[in-house]
């Protein structure tokens, strides 16, 4: 059965001061606080600001020795691409993570794309070539457009090895569908919460502020049973970050893995 790590998408959110850090936290402690929480965390800060090395050999320094890290691709490389221009932001990029690489601390490199990121020949290619400079650092790939969850696009990463990202999002039309497709020895998940109504607006606090029923959770923690069947470890990250939702509901999905010996 595979090794199963829970923990949250990005962890220095003010507001969890009080329902999730203890009151008076600092800024510059928040990580060491998670650390106590979750033994690994999905850094966000890296899709909006191009990461730094020494940034993130503090951050492993702060954290201590028993959390791993994955982290976002930067936006140069997903959302804003542009051609002739991006193999030098990709250098950039893998200069910066080498801290994480050496400590043997780094789960994934997660390639986010956007709903606009077509199924066409041209972002296939691009693809490729990507997951190619990037050689053996560890990396996901999560698409929001359903027409990448397809045979020739699993087979791509399977031949690969690299995880296509299992999701849990609201269901509306064109987004990804539930699929739960294992491509690599490691599988990698991400609960983006179920707020439909919310999904397409411009604000992404409102976007990801939704709280998982038990209900829902339990049929999470069955989804992940299948995964742990098929993978060697599974990355599970909630992103519903809001007022410490995600928390909450790591630690409840955990308890309803234990419950059922997915975990000690």
């Amino acid at each position: 059965m595979a090794e199963i790590l829970i923990g949250t998408s990005g962890y220095s959110y003010h507001e969890w001061v009080g329902p999730v850090y203890p009151e008076g936290t600092k800024q510059k402690d928040y990580l060491s606080c998670y650390a106590g929480l979750f033994p690994t965390v999905e850094l966000n800060f890296s899709y909006y600001t191009m990461p730094k090395a020494q940034n993130l050999a503090k951050m492993l320094e702060d954290g201590g020795e028993n959390i791993s890290f994955a982290i976002k691709a930067h936006k140069s490389l997903t959302h804003e691409v542009k051609a002739g221009q991006w193999e030098g932001e990709a250098e950039t990029y893998l200069a910066a993570i080498e801290p994480l690489r050496r400590s043997g601390r780094l789960e994934a490199v997660l390639f986010q794309f956007p709903y606009s990121f077509r199924y066409t020949p041209e972002n296939r290619r691009y693809l490729d070539g990507l997951l190619k400079y990037f050689g053996d650092v560890p990396k996901a790939v999560e698409f929001r457009k359903a027409d990448w969850y397809g045979d020739k696009v699993i087979e791509g990463m399977k031949s690969r090895a690299v995880p296509l990202v299992s999701l849990d999002m609201p269901d509306l039309p064109k987004l990804p569908p539930q699929s739960d497709v294992v491509t690599a020895p490691v599988a990698y998940i991400r609960l983006h919460g179920r707020n439909g109504g919310a999904w397409w607006g411009s604000d992404e606090h409102a976007r990801y502020d939704y709280e998982y029923t038990d209900a829902e959770l339990e049929a999470v923690a069955a989804r992940i049973e299948r995964v742990a069947e098929l993978a060697h470890r599974v990355l599970v990250y909630l992103n519903n970050h809001p007022f410490g939702k995600a928390v909450r509901n790591a630690r409840t999905l955990g308890k309803m893995l234990k419950k059922i010996g997915l975990l000690s």
